[in-house]
């Protein structure tokens, strides 16, 4: 059996897998706070507490038998975040994420000193990335920034308190703004453009290779098998890849966790800087994807359903039901925005409201602005996503029947549910461990799955009037959001 972790934003995901096919699943809860205006950070030791916490409950039902039976942990995690530590690896400071907007001036800084940035990165400069929140930190906590020994992504610290090294995958390095995608090593001048010392930065492996062995400690703790291999695995969207099978050219899927990605797998390096669609490395040797990444995937209905007091289940339950014709329009931009706007200074709006709009009608258009951003994304690519067939659908925003028909008919491309939607990542992360113990082939990784409820686009002219008119209202709001 083998262990697939993933460090999300809203909470850690534990699977248990045979030979990559979900046995049983685990999880807990995060929360996230902003201390200042485009600030979001999470603190690691609540990380490592969480990773506790749901291996413990996901190991809670096996003997101890079956615990020995464990052959592997794989790992997944959110990308982009600065966890940083001092030279005896404790953390300086609380991680900085992927929606953290405060780097935007380093941004311009970055696109002004090195103008093929893009094309080295894969993507221009934008303040979730990591190499610009050092150069933020070398300006606005210099204190801090002096005492950096090492950075590690958020999996990567995870990685470190299970396996005790410095280590992450091309996946996850590629969304650094620190890594040559095409030469898929860090680059000097990249570093030397966002005040970092190279030395500081992680060994680098593949997605199925190992890292380092479980400490024994943590064995005990847990009652595994001290010394049992933990893979390297990949960032979310990779091992999100991974999991559905888009890891040969041509394969895609779409991603519904707090972000949002549509993703398309290659062979070759294909930088498309100029519509904000990222050209990664993947986690896997001689792939690459093209990602359209939206800062803004399901976080809006789970934020708009606590804003309402209701639970998100029931409600878009309401907003199916309630009448389309009586819907405002909203913005979901609720921390800024990547592809394919690439602005870090637009935020959320709701327009057109009444006296009689309901809570329902408010979360319809905020379902409705979760397919918009899909409809832009499509349209970010150039032809190898135009014709994709049916995409499997991952994240907790999958879970939703509606939310999934309403993309399919915003977007007129077929989705589809696999099974294990909601835990994809961590699914991907198992697969990769058993594909490093040899219990799996690459050619069985590429095997795409079967779909669990197929939703097929319907003729919707009222919904693509709407995309205009919401299209228009981003345009009109821009200005109003510039600082």
């Amino acid at each position: 059996m083998e262990i697939g972790l993933d460090l999300g934003t809203s909470s850690v995901i534990a699977v248990l897998c045979r030979d990559g096919r979900m046995l049983g699943e685990a999880t807990h809860p995060l929360t996230t706070r902003s201390p200042m205006p485009y600030a979001s950070e999470q603190d690691p030791a609540d990380w490592w507490q969480a990773v506790l916490r749901v291996l413990a409950d996901l190991l809670a039902p096996l003997s101890a038998s079956d615990r020995q039976d464990i052959a592997a942990i794989g790992l997944s995690g959110q990308m982009h975040g600065a966890v940083l530590l001092d030279a005896t690896d404790q953390v300086l400071r609380p991680t900085m994420l992927w929606n953290d907007g405060r780097a935007h001036a380093e941004c311009a800084d970055l696109a002004r000193s090195l103008p093929q940035i893009g094309q080295i990165a894969g993507v221009p400069p934008l303040p979730g990335f990591t190499a610009p929140k050092l150069l933020w930190l070398s300006r606005h906590a210099p204190q801090d920034h002096a005492r950096i020994a090492h950075v590690l992504l958020p999996k990567d610290y995870i990685g470190l308190r299970l396996h005790g090294g410095h280590v992450t995958d091309p996946s996850d390095a590629a969304g650094t703004l620190w890594f040559d995608q095409a030469a898929r090593r860090w680059s000097d001048a990249l570093c030397a453009a966002s005040a970092t010392d190279p030395r500081w930065l992680p060994e680098l492996r593949a997605g199925h290779e190992v890292a380092g062995p479980l400490l024994p400690q943590v064995a005990e703790a847990l009652g595994l098998r001290p010394g049992l291999p933990v893979v390297t695995g990949g960032g979310d969207a990779a091992t999100g890849a991974v999991s559905v099978g888009a890891v040969e050219p041509g394969a895609g899927l779409i991603s519904l966790g707090t972000s949002a990605q549509l993703l398309v797998a290659g062979d070759s390096y294909t930088p498309n800087p100029a519509r904000f669609v990222h050209a990664f490395a993947h986690t896997l040797p001689d792939r690459w994807v093209q990602m359209a990444a939206m800062l803004n995937g399901a976080r809006p209905l789970a934020w708009f359903a606590g804003i309402a007091g209701a639970q998100i289940g029931p409600l878009l339950a309401e907003a199916e039901a309630t009448d389309p014709a009586r819907v405002p329009l909203f913005l979901p931009y609720l921390t800024g925005e990547r592809s394919p706007h690439g602005d870090p200074h637009i935020r959320g709006a709701f327009f057109g409201l009444e006296d009689s709009t309901s809570r329902a009608a408010m979360m319809r258009a905020a379902v409705e602005a979760v397919a918009f951003c899909f409809a832009d994304a499509f349209a970010s690519f150039d032809s190898p996503a135009q014709d994709p067939g049916p995409l499997p659908a991952l994240g907790g925003g999958a879970r939703s029947d509606f939310l999934l028909q309403v993309l399919a008919d915003v977007t007129g491309h077929a989705v589809y549910r696999p099974e294990g939607a909601p835990a994809g990542p961590a699914i991907g992360a198992a697969r990769l461990a058993a594909l490093a113990l040899g219990r799996i082939s690459r050619t069985d990784l590429a095997q795409r799955p079967v779909p669990t409820q197929l939703f097929t686009p319907r003729d919707a002219p009222a919904l693509r009037a709407r995309l205009d008119r919401w299209r228009a209202l981003y345009a009109a709001l821009r200005p109003l959001s510039l600082p």
